[in-house]
């Protein structure tokens, strides 16, 4: 049964009704793998571990790695002690689903197919049945320090630049604009990475070129608002809005320095979901992304610092349905 509905640009659409929403969820959970904070993996050796994923090298082959996408949650750039149940199965498989989509605009880290099997990097049978959803095997680059970030709403961060001079990241916006107001035409609004545990720092183009040089900072500029311009197309058609998203890129030394995307591609982790048939500008619209927990934490009396408190069983049931609504939303 659907519902049918009228996009933010004025064509017809249909959308699922909760009643779908909440059977395809019973339905992609169905044989999953166990909730998991933390990977373990004996006799590989881990590289890194981020807010959400463990990488490890894999023996005797220095051209690729292992990424492990856990059920972590991060809030306020701190860990959350509760892993989200099928977190790390929904990232991966909408990373995957984007990789494969958009390989036409630019090239992903993913490694070649004969490469992603983890039979020979994972020697334990069921090691590998707790990974096989949330694992990848893909290329080492060298990552670029920078978070390509792109707005096509108004909203978070952006929006509080906007109400204290009209601007985000240098760029004049038209006066006038509300919470959640669709842009003219999406923006490139970068960032610079910072360490663990610290805020990234929105930055204005020049301190990106900075950081790359011209050439490189206008390609990634160009290639991230056409990944978003393509996904934001394919997901208002069923019925999500992207109201913005970040990428991470790699240069590939061995492909003559070719840009390359890495790290994951439009998750609910990565960007701002909305759902079409709610959004309202004016207001700070409900998601398909862990804004639902961060809107939970800011009515506790909490600093916003390590220790994180632990979630209501609630809370991360209703978390896990919305990570698993996006993934059903976008792929169908």
């Amino acid at each position: 049964m659907t519902v049918h509905l009228i996009s933010p640009d004025g064509r017809a659409m249909s959308t699922p009704t909760s009643a779908d929403s909440t059977a395809a969820a019973r339905s992609a959970s169905a044989g999953a793998s166990p909730p998991m904070h933390e990977s373990h993996l004996p006799g590989l050796t881990r590289l890194h571990q981020g807010k959400v994923r463990d990488i490890y090298e894999i023996p005797g082959d220095p051209r690729h790695m292992l990424i492990v996408t856990t059920d972590r949650l991060s809030a306020f750039d701190v860990v959350l002690p509760d892993p989200i149940p099928g977190k790390g199965r929904v990232l991966t498989s909408i990373s995957n689903f984007w990789f494969e989509r958009t390989a036409h605009i630019v090239p992903n880290h993913r490694a070649a197919p004969a490469r992603r099997t983890l039979d020979d990097i994972v020697p334990s049978a069921a090691d590998r049945a707790l990974l096989a959803d949330r694992a990848m095997v893909v290329r080492r680059l060298k990552a670029l320090p920078v978070e390509a970030v792109v707005r096509g709403y108004l909203i978070g961060s952006g929006w509080k630049d906007y109400q204290a001079t009209g601007e985000v990241c240098g760029l004049r916006l038209p006066a006038g604009l509300a919470m959640a107001d669709r842009l003219p035409h999406p923006i490139f609004t970068p960032a610079t990475k910072a360490p663990k545990g610290h805020h990234d720092e929105n930055v204005g183009f020049g301190e990106i070129v900075k950081l790359i040089g011209e050439e490189l900072a206008t390609q990634v500029r160009q290639t991230a608002i056409a990944l978003y311009e393509f996904a934001a197309r394919h997901a208002l058609e069923r019925g999500i809005i992207i109201a913005d998203t970040k990428f991470e890129f790699g240069v590939d030394e061995e492909n003559g320095g070719r840009l390359t995307l890495i790290d994951e591609a439009l998750t609910p982790d990565s960007s701002r979901f909305w759902p079409v048939d709610t959004y309202v500008p004016g207001t700070s619209p409900p998601s398909f992304d862990k804004q639902f927990v961060r809107d939970y934490l800011e009515t506790l009396d909490w600093n916003k610092t390590a220790p994180a408190p632990a979630l209501p069983a609630d809370v991360i049931r209703r978390t896990s349905e919305k990570y698993e609504e996006a993934l059903r939303r976008l792929t169908a």
